[in-house]
């Protein structure tokens, strides 16, 4: 059994300084990866495409005049042009091919790089900064949330950036939990003691519940 529980944020009353939309940003990297970048950029390519291959259709149906549909696509100086200087359009369309190339390589290395795990700088004075590692934030958190009555497993990540972090959490649960109770504590007592610890006035939080898998019985031979 699976829940997902998606909040912007577990207590709004202790963000009175951070916008909605900033809370429902955070949240949804709480949730899961942005893939708004890739989408956006896709989008882009598709409307490209899609205007140029428009646009050549009506030059084909004679939009744009019947003389202009029945001539090539190029206009015969440019091709002109393209025959008298063979070497030089070579060489421009392997360049234009290898750019193509490695845009999209270093496109699919941003989609497939690892998310990133921001570690907290906390203020500790004037020429002090305490840098809190975002493993050992989400393993403290871990750490309580697994203390709590009916958890049996937690597993705990801290995402998003170094100025607006978020948790995601993922709860396995006993058979006879309180699942309402689990949360409530998991909100007033462990996301509270995290968001005072590292010094947040918000601290989103997507949390994921599992049925955790009950020991097998022991065998009567």
């Amino acid at each position: 059994m699976t829940a997902d529980l998606r909040k912007a944020d577990l207590q709004k009353s202790t963000a009175p300084g951070v916008r909605p939309a900033t809370l429902r940003r955070r949240a949804h990297a709480a949730i899961a990866r942005s893939a708004a970048g890739d989408r956006s950029l896709a989008v882009l390519i598709g409307t490209l495409l899609l205007v140029a291959g428009t646009l050549v259709a009506l030059l084909s149906y004679g939009v744009f005049g019947a003389a202009r549909a029945g001539r090539p696509l190029l206009d015969p100086m440019i091709l002109e042009v393209l025959r008298t200087q063979q070497f030089a359009a070579r060489l421009v369309a392997v360049a234009v091919g290898l750019l193509l190339v490695v845009l999209g390589l270093l496109w699919a290395a941003r989609s497939l790089r690892p998310e990133p795990r921001p570690d907290l700088v906390l203020d500790g004075g004037q020429d002090t900064s305490i840098v809190v590692n975002a493993a050992a934030a989400a393993d403290a958190v871990a750490m309580q949330a697994g203390e709590l009555p009916g958890v049996g497993r937690v597993r705990a990540r801290l995402v998003g950036t170094e100025a607006a972090p978020a948790l995601r959490v993922t709860l396995w649960l006993a058979d006879d939990a309180d699942v309402r109770d689990v949360l409530a504590r998991l909100d007033g007592e462990v996301l509270a003691t995290a968001r005072s610890s590292l010094g947040l006035t918000a601290l989103p939080a997507a949390v994921r519940l599992e049925l955790d898998s009950a020991p097998a019985g022991p065998r009567v031979a």
